[in-house]
Order: C-alpha cells, then structure tokens, then sequence
C-alpha cells in the first residue's frame, strides 16, 4: 500500500448474528433447488433469452469513462468468443446497476463486493469469477483514512468529525466500517461521528486527499490505482485502519441467459489473455493478473456476516 499505514488490523471483524436477524435468501421470482445460494438457470425455453447485443457493466467505483477504455480490450474478446456484439453500459450507482439487471437490461457485470449479495437476490445475478494475482491470492482491504495534520491519529478520533462513505451497498465503503466502529468502538453514526456519503470509492478518496472530508472509508485497491495513476499523491493520505481481506468485484451474468451462453460468457472471462491488454495495464496496478473461479456460497460467507450483523434487508423494491 503506497500510503501510509498507522494502524493495522487483520484481524476478522468479529460480529455476531443476531437470532432476529433473516438469512440470505433469494426474491421470489428465482428459484435455488441445487441449494447454491444463487438464482438457477430457468428449465422453462419461453424464459431464456439470447441477445444479439450483450450488455456489459463494470461496478461504479471511478470514472465510467476512464473504465469504458480499461474493459476494451476484454468486450473484443468477449464478442469473439460469444460472437455477440457487446456493448459496455456505464452506471453511475450501485442501485442503478442492480435495477438494470433486473430489468433485463443488463446480461453481463461485476458488481463490487458489497452489493453481490443484493445483485443476486433481487436481479438474478449469478456471480462465477473475480480478479486474483498470478498465485491466485486476491480481494483487498477495507481502510479508513485521513489526510496529514487532520487531528486523527486513531479510530477514536473520528469522534465529533466527518466521516465520508461511497454507498450503502457498499461493503468496504459503509457496512464493514459502519459494523467496525460500532461493535469494537461503540460509535453510531449521527451520534458520535457525520457520516457523509460521497457516491463513489474514488470520490471519498479525493475529498479526503482534498481535505473535503475530515476521514473516509475506501476500498484500499481503488486508492492504489488512483495513486498509480496519479490522480492523488500518496503523501495526500494516511491510512489508519486496515481490515481483514476481502473478495473484490464478483462477475457474472443474469441468471434467465441460455445455458450455452452462460458457458460461453464463462469461457471468454477464463481464456482472457491479460499479457499486454488495457484491463492488465489498470489492474496490474492493484496486482490482478487473471480471473478464477468463484461461488457466491463460499468467497462471500464473510460479506454476508457482516451484513447480518448490521440487519441488512435483501427485500427487494
């Protein structure tokens, strides 16, 4: 991490479920009877669909301009292994994204790590792979940090400040630090700190760096690519909290797809050749070097703890 870390904690946010609390379960217009937390593939023809144009979308942590360019050289891929004209579809939140694909209007995404559970319940989502170094380690850390001279030297400091989120969904940008500061801290937000919420992982990142916001909660693999391309230098921010690692944005498609072109879809995601591609030269940044496989059931067990903990509802609206 480019930044400077005063406190590090890897140890697992320790939040138990309360017994009131509802456990994961899908909307009622999927079904699960393989019993693998995601919606299955409808047995019934008249349900699937196969589109002409796929639509792709990429998780809205930064500038979707910027990440229109970064996924180029994957959609090329994409459309020679599906022979489907891919189009990339920029969103601008995390609910927009999820109503897209729920819509219909979305076949293939990432979704960032805290929104995959809601993505799933109530879109269909069906999440298969994520981003990994060439060892095959992946996911990032949840960090809370500040801006030099800012007073806060520890978590107790963000007492009486502001304290700057992405989005509710998001797990590194609100409900793990949220969860954090009032199970190990006993600090509420409104109470004892301002929670402000920025939109984005990139914009807390900014007013931070910019001293717009007094501290914020960020996704340490998003700060490591804007300093790499250095949209903010790494002496604007100190870090001063490090969490556990999380698994990072889970790709996927919608669950009513043709089986074959789910399979197909898969393919293009395994047989990507990342050596000198636009995605490498971004995401080498953060040290991912290929997609592996993924299951919702078991990479995210952690994401839905924390969820529990905090009541999080997957009622969809």
């Amino acid at each position: 991490m480019a930044a400077r870390t005063l406190l590090a904690s890897t140890a697992l946010i320790c939040l138990l479920s309360s017994p009131a609390m509802a456990e994961f379960a899908l909307d009622a217009r999927y079904t699960d009877a393989d019993g693998d937390m995601v919606a299955d593939i409808p047995t019934d023809a008249a349900q699937l669909v196969d589109p002409e144009t796929l639509i792709f979308a990429y998780t809205p942590v930064e500038d979707p301009a910027v990440y229109a360019e970064v996924w180029t050289d994957f959609l090329t891929h994409l459309e020679a292994v599906t022979g489907k004209t891919v189009q990339f579809f920029p969103v601008d939140s995390n609910a927009a994204q999820i109503e897209a694909m729920r819509a219909g209007r979305l076949h293939v995404a990432g979704f960032n790590t805290g929104s995959n559970p809601l993505a799933i319940a109530c879109a269909g989502f069906r999440p298969f792979a994520m981003m990994a170094a060439k060892d095959g380690t992946y996911g990032y850390e949840m960090e809370i940090i500040t801006y030099p001279g800012s007073g806060i030297e520890k978590i107790e400091d963000i007492k009486g400040r502001t304290l700057a989120f992405s989005a509710e969904t998001s797990n590194s940008g609100y409900k793990a630090p949220s969860a954090l500061l009032q199970a190990n801290y006993g600090m509420v937000a409104g109470t004892d700190y301002e929670p402000a919420f920025s939109g984005k992982h990139d914009n807390t990142i900014l007013g931070v760096a910019n001293k717009d916001y007094d501290a914020g909660a960020v996704a340490n693999s998003v700060m490591v690519r804007m300093i790499e391309r250095d949209v903010i230098q790494a002496d604007q921010v100190v870090s001063i909290y490090k969490s556990q690692t999380f698994p990072t944005t889970g790709y996927g498609t919608a669950h009513n797809l043709s089986p074959e072109l789910q399979a197909k879809i898969q393919e293009a995601f395994f047989s990507f050749p990342w050596e000198g591609s636009s995605l490498a030269e971004e995401f080498n940044k953060s040290g991912e070097e290929q997609f592996i496989p993924i299951t919702f059931k078991d990479n995210w067990t952690v994401v839905r703890e924390i969820d529990a903990a905090m009541g999080v509802s997957y009622a969809c609206q």
